[in-house]
């Protein structure tokens, strides 16, 4: 069946431009698009002007299953990331257990077919248990279909184990995503060091801790020309690594997480767990030196790092507290910040958010070019609206938007041209 989305205002991060006209699906896929008189087409729908732009591509995305479903399913979570305009979610190993087998990936995966309506493409651990002590299986993990590696937030400190797991996932193409620490430095950390944290008594990390990390692990991507991630950069004092990384022609591509694009050290306030994430929220430095690096294309990819937490665990003192807030729906409000900000244009956005992680991935997706598949977001730039925790699909509630004011507004969410989310706009 054909669609066609007309008066849109599309958004191409592979040209870099924003044209208002239109596009033709065809059993799936992108057809046609142009600006120019639409060709006739039963079904039609039309735009109203608002941005057409391709899915999202969220790398990082924690769901519960197996382990821990009380605080996320792949059904709330696919509601959730559907009503965010995320087509894609790439989901963490870090599931109790870890998923280190060609069976528990397999498990996983036919779960989130069942209950997903977006793509789920789910990582697997590189070590065994997480424990970075022995490499799992990289060649029967990636044959089963794992998306990437990674350990997550357990950093490998034995770099000789890392060295090794490296050179082998270098000689079958694997992807590996680290999250650069210094485990030492940063073990017990709640927020980041300096005259806020002394105030407040909190234990701290030093910023030098992500450069640390990341130092170390440039030094062995480099010995072994494995292709490396970095999940979540946070720190101005990290860049320099990365760009003579990438000036040195490594295989190094790296991500930052939207909190620490959008929030700062002082949002924390009077203990709000809420905003306990990992790596902790930076300065306003270093949150303006990240949006720069993402404006320059230093930094390829925005992730959510959905990270759901039931009440529990978050309604604690704000050192005991669990780390981590839910994304997935407020990924593109919370982005829109910076374009109406003027940090960022809606390209550069969507080059960050799909273009750039489909392609780290290896994917189709994330254009809006003719045979590309039809994953789109549609949405109101300008749409104003108070975020309610209670709102959200996620199962879990954990969001530092809570009550606040926010403005861009998903419309509709098509997967393989069909709507995953808006159906009803889709049939006004």
């Amino acid at each position: 069946m054909k669609t066609l989305l007309t008066n849109a205002t599309l958004i191409d991060p592979e040209a870099k431009t924003e044209t208002l006209g239109w596009l033709l699906i065809d059993n799936g896929i992108i057809a046609d698009r142009g600006t120019d008189t639409p060709p006739k087409c039963e079904n039609t729908i039309d735009c109203g002007g608002h941005y057409l732009a391709p899915g999202i591509v969220d790398i990082g995305v924690k769901i519960g299953e197996p382990g821990e479903r009380h605080k996320e399913s792949f059904r709330t979570a696919g509601a959730a990331a559907a009503a965010g305009g995320v087509t894609t979610m790439v989901t963490r190993p870090d599931t109790f257990p870890a998923l280190d087998t060609p069976e528990a990936l397999e498990f996983v995966t036919r779960r989130a077919n069942e209950a997903a309506p977006v793509h789920v493409l789910p990582m697997a651990a590189f070590t065994k248990g997480r424990a970075g002590s022995e490499m799992v299986e990289i060649g029967f993990l990636k044959d089963a279909g794992a998306a990437a590696f990674s350990d997550c937030d357990h950093v490998i400190a034995d770099s000789k184990v890392f060295s090794r797991a490296l050179t082998y996932a270098k000689s079958v193409g694997a992807l590996v995503i680290a999250h650069p620490q210094d485990p030492t430095m940063s073990k017990g950390a709640a927020v980041t060091s300096g005259k806020f944290a002394s105030l407040r008594g909190l234990p701290a990390v030093s910023p030098m801790a992500e450069r640390m990390g990341l130092e170390r692990d440039l030094a062995l991507v480099e010995m072994t020309g494995a292709r490396y991630h970095a999940d979540n950069l946070s720190t101005a004092t990290a860049l320099p690594a990365l760009q003579r990384a990438k000036d040195a022609g490594l295989d190094v591509t790296a991500g930052v997480n939207i909190h620490h694009l959008t929030l700062n050290e002082l949002d924390v306030g009077d203990y709000r767990t809420f905003f306990k994430v990992k790596p902790p929220l930076r300065s306003e430095d270093d949150r303006l030196a990240m949006v720069e690096a993402v404006a320059t294309g230093l930094i390829d990819i925005i992730s959510s790092m959905h990270t759901p937490q039931d009440e529990e665990s978050k309604r604690l003192p704000f050192q005991e507290a669990a780390s981590g807030a839910v994304a997935l729906e407020t990924l593109l409000p919370a982005a829109l910040r910076l374009v109406h900000n003027g940090l960022i244009d809606l390209p550069t956005l969507f080059a960050a958010l799909s273009l750039n992680p489909a392609r780290r991935l290896g994917l189709e997706c994330g254009r809006l070019a003719k045979g590309a598949p039809a994953d789109l977001v549609l949405f109101d730039l300008n749409a104003p609206f108070l975020l309610d925790r209670f709102s959200l699909k996620s199962k879990s509630k954990n969001t530092p938007f809570d009550g606040q004011r926010m403005q861009g507004k998903v419309r509709m969410s098509l997967v393989a041209g069909k709507a995953v989310f808006g159906a009803d706009y889709a049939n006004n």
